[in-house]
């Protein structure tokens, strides 16, 4: 008999249809059963010796919520028996008038550990705050989608439990286990992640949380990649790369990393429509194992970023959110340095632009801010400069170090990028048509802020039209003191005076755009919710704290604030 391993995880949802993830224990017909007759099925197709389905729902009716089961084999796996949780559903949104509320939880970095019954060295995990919340009372207003901005797995920093599994799996003073090792020419990490099989550990650990499985059972979600998702900085620089590429074991690390992403993450973003377009799904699907389809889908998309999109669009009745793609898509050659290649900055564009007046809010979601503390944002546009031969090779040498040791990669790192999007930004917000408000959707730098723009008189959107930079990290992770001390300095007038004396010495040219903090820093785990209705917007961010003395938590709002009327 078939039985659930792990899921299920709601993806995408309209008006009408919906995607339900699952993994089986071995190969099976599921199937999705809802209350009010809705249903779906679908086989499960087969990698790396694991077993998935993605079942699309058809029949759903719009505005209403139902209660679903999930059966595999016509056996009912989901509901778990005597589940201390409310029963999973499907709730569609309204036919889109204009008037329907739309509400977007979202947050990044989410390090997972196995349950111990200890007080958690982290602090509370939000997202499980989050759902102890939902599940204690079903009248408190839950999000319409989860947006996850990157890291939702560890691959280079595994839990305790995790690196006892990878110890009884393989002798961690040897090698990492794979097909591409031949004589070390660099040590490997002995405690990360070699491969598929130790990927699909991280997403159990991580997914299996009983409170986290409900919640994804419940409420559906959007992810994207970020660089933890696969190992610390990639994709940094074109040195980074081509040192990691000479290394035995990189292979096998980075193929594992996006065969897993691409099962595990993103084949759930991708609308129904888009997955029977899909010829990757298609082949794997009709294939007895996929594995060697997909494994030659990664070989490529590694070996050429423009061969494969990670980023995609979804629109939540007049609400589009853009999730962008800013470590794959990335050029890297020092001269030609881009977030986006050409291509994915295209697409970018036109789905920012396309049917300009159907949309009232505009939010773009990419794993790095767009907007970062003065300091840091002229740090890295120097950093960036010297890298490229600015102050001759000696200066390029130290800052390729520099930039790897402190992680100065975000958008101001590629000077041309940040200006094209915010050249975007602007172009985007104005106009007749233009949206109530355009929101930049960030994580990675594992505290929270919110930071407003400014134009030149005549050279941004339009006065009536809200910009943000959104910033909300961690989930469930921590900051070391000296990095907090570093980032409030950033945003101090000290901090901005010694980064224009680094733009001065790097020669780099101002920025188009001028900015302010509005709100923050917050330092914990957050969630942060924008609520939206019409051209109205309201933002809310909100801490998990830990009540007395044991392992309870409750989420504490930390900022009310309106960001469009």
């Amino acid at each position: 008999m078939a039985e659930l391993r792990l899921g299920p995880l709601l993806r995408y949802v309209d008006g009408s249809t919906a995607t339900v993830w699952v993994e089986s224990d071995r190969p099976s017909t599921a199937e999705v059963r809802c209350a009010d007759g809705a249903k779906g099925s679908t086989h499960t197709f087969r990698i790396a010796g694991h077993h998935y389905a993605l079942i699309p729902v058809e029949g759903l009716a719009p505005g209403t919520e139902t209660a679903y089961e999930v059966l595999l084999d016509g056996h009912r796996v989901w509901p778990l028996e005597d589940s201390p949780f409310p029963p999973s559903t499907i709730r569609t949104p309204a036919e889109a008038d204009g008037s329907a509320e739309v509400r977007v939880s979202f947050g990044s970095c989410r390090w997972a550990i196995s349950p111990t019954g200890e007080k958690d060295p982290m602090g509370p995990d939000a997202l499980d705050t989050l759902a102890v919340r939902l599940a204690a009372d079903p009248r408190t207003p839950r999000p319409d989608v989860l947006v996850l901005l990157g890291d939702q797995v560890y691959a280079d920093m595994v839990s305790p439990a995790t690196k006892q599994w990878l110890a009884e799996r393989r002798d961690l003073s040897d090698p990492p286990p794979s097909s591409q090792l031949r004589s070390s020419r660099a040590v490997p990490p002995r405690e990360e992640v070699a491969d598929y099989e130790e990927y699909a550990h991280l997403y159990d650990e991580s997914w299996l949380d009983p409170e986290v499985r409900w919640l994804l059972s419940t409420v559906p979600s959007c992810m994207i990649f970020d660089d933890h998702d696969v190992i610390d900085d990639w994709n940094t620089s074109a040195a980074w790369l081509t040192e990691m590429r000479a290394t035995p074991w990189w292979n096998e690390r980075v193929l594992s990393g996006l065969m897993s992403y691409w099962v595990y993450q993103h084949l759930g973003n991708l609308p129904p429509a888009e997955l029977a377009a899909d010829p990757v799904y298609a082949a794997v699907r009709a294939s007895a194992d996929g594995t060697d389809a997909l494994r030659a889908f990664a070989a490529r998309a590694d070996a050429d970023p423009a061969s494969a999109r990670w980023s995609y669009r979804r629109d939540f009745g007049r609400v589009r959110l853009l999730m962008v793609d800013t470590r794959a898509a990335r050029v890297l050659d020092e001269s030609h340095r881009a977030m986006l290649d050409a291509d994915e900055a295209r697409w970018l564009r036109e789905q920012a632009l396309d049917a300009p007046g159907s949309y009232d809010h505009l939010l773009i979601g990419t794993s790095l801010p767009w907007l970062l503390p003065h300091l840091v944002h002229d740090a890295e546009g120097w950093n960036a400069a010297l890298a490229r031969g600015e102050r001759g090779p000696r200066w390029a040498r130290f800052a390729e170090d520099l930039r790897r040791r402190s992680d100065l990669e975000h958008w101001p790192a590629f000077p041309e990028s940040f200006a094209q999007l915010t050249d975007l930004i602007a172009e985007a917000g104005s106009g007749p048509d233009a949206p109530a408000s355009v929101c930049v959707l960030s994580g990675d730098v594992h505290h929270a802020y919110v930071a407003e723009p400014t134009w030149p008189r005549g050279e941004g959107p339009q006065p009536d039209v809200r910009v943000l930079q959104l910033t909300c990290s961690p989930m469930h992770n921590s900051i070391h003191p000296a990095i907090r001390l570093g980032f409030r300095f950033g945003w101090s007038r000290a901090g901005r005076a010694l980064g224009r004396r680094f733009a001065r010495h790097g020669r780099t040219a101002p920025a188009k755009v001028d900015w302010r903090r509005t709100g923050g820093p917050w330092f914990g785990n957050h969630l942060m919710t924008l609520t939206l209705r019409g051209r109205s917007g309201e933002l809310a961010l909100d801490r998990a704290r830990a009540t007395g003395g044991g392992t309870a938590a409750r989420l504490e709002r930390v900022q009310d604030s309106v960001i469009s009327t």
